[in-house]
């Protein structure tokens, strides 16, 4: 069964709370997300990807990866050696990304959202750090 589907129901309960079961372990996540000026083809994924390793202090193991779904658009990936990062673009029913930033090194949240809003000249953006 689609697990987007509005029918699709879990057959486990799973805690509602979140814990962290690993604290020794150092990991920090950011979802960027915003409207981009002009549609994003699969070079500029790889360009911002690679770029934002720089702009983040990461080194890249594997250059990035992209993919276009003819449903739901554009997707990328870059391995980190702490981590990595994805990327989805829209362009139906509109002109969207969403970035997904997980390491496990410290990085600067605000340097991320500041280089995907100026690489994509985003008119509008928001971030959730976690």
């Amino acid at each position: 069964m689609d697990v987007a589907s509005p029918t699709f129901q879990p057959t486990r309960k799973y805690q509602s709370n979140y814990s962290d079961l690993a604290p020794e372990i150092f990991r920090q996540r950011l979802v960027v997300e915003g409207y981009p000026e002009t549609p994003i083809s699969a070079e500029d994924i790889s360009h911002y990807l690679r770029e934002l390793a720089t702009v983040l202090d990461m080194i890249v193991i594997s250059d990035p990866v992209t993919h276009r779904s003819d449903r739901y658009g554009w997707a990328g990936w870059v391995h980190w050696e702490t981590s990595g990062a994805h990327f989805y673009a829209w362009e139906q029913p509109r002109l969207f990304f969403s970035v997904d930033i997980y390491t496990c090194k410290a990085f600067s949240a605000q340097g991320a959202v500041d280089f995907t809003q100026d690489t994509f000249r985003a008119t509008d953006i928001t971030f959730r750090e976690f």
